[in-house]
């Protein structure tokens, strides 16, 4: 593959086996990329805070402190670092744990290279999107992240939307679950992973606040918020966003 357009930027590797950690490094750095290596949970944390990497490539099972812990504590001071777990740990539970706790990606070992520089690149594309200096703005509108769907038009940065209840402005939690939904089309997203997605780690908020925003984003969605075509409940499973509007499969009840 040639030099990223991304080169000079800092990518951590959060890894205890040698041999892939040196592997990554080495062909993370043909492309352009300065790369830094943690052995470990307590490591990561420390190079995180001290070097200021770009984006995060994290194992979850570390000696110390787990993959996880380290998420958790990057994500309660920086929201936007691109994070990509990779990890031999594959069931769906694992992922959706992922997800639930801020991770941007999750790629399973072993791993195709190509596939893994890609989704670098494209991480580090997205959160260029927030950098007034990062060269998403120097390709000017093309880059930015607009998300249209049944005649509604929505800023993912600014919650600027022009939609069937008029011109708004979403909320906080509004806008982090509409980018969950934009980035998992046709996926039924458990009740649990939304709340995570909109809330952190509140103990205070039940799957119940979900439902209630859902409410929010079929009023101004939905042509007819009734009989809705984007935000589709699917019976003991969440939700799932269709753009196209298509017919109803396997829903349950309006809520």
């Amino acid at each position: 593959m040639t030099e990223s357009s991304h080169a000079g930027k800092r990518i951590l590797i959060v890894e205890d086996e040698r041999h892939i950690a040196e592997g990554l490094q080495l062909n993370l750095s043909l492309q352009g990329y300065a790369v830094e290596i943690a052995g470990n949970g307590t490591a990561a944390l420390e190079k995180w805070r001290g070097w200021g990497p770009d984006l995060i490539v994290l194992d979850i099972m570390l000696p110390g402190v787990d993959g996880i812990s380290v998420l958790r504590e990057i994500r309660s001071e920086d929201e936007k670092l691109p994070v990509l777990i990779l990890s031999a740990r594959n069931t769906a539970e694992d992922r959706v744990r992922g997800l639930t706790h801020g991770v941007d990606d999750y790629m399973v070992k072993p791993f195709v290279l190509e596939e893994l520089l890609l989704r670098v690149e494209r991480l580090l594309t997205r959160s260029a999107w927030g950098d007034p200096g990062g060269a998403a703005d120097e390709k000017g509108d093309a880059a930015d992240p607009i998300l249209v769907f049944g005649g509604n038009r929505v800023d993912l940065e600014t919650g600027e939307t022009d939609c069937a209840a008029g011109t708004i402005r979403l909320t906080e939690q509004e806008l982090k679950l509409l980018t969950v939904f934009a980035e998992n089309p046709g996926k039924p997203l458990p009740r649990k992973l939304l709340l995570e997605a909109g809330w952190g780690y509140s103990r205070f908020t039940s799957t119940r606040t979900v439902d209630n925003f859902i409410v929010r984003l079929r009023k101004y969605f939905e042509a007819d918020p009734r009989s809705p075509r984007h935000f589709i409940s699917i019976r003991s499973k969440g939700y799932l966003f269709d753009a196209e509007g298509g017919e109803q499969i396997g829903t349950g009840s309006g809520r």
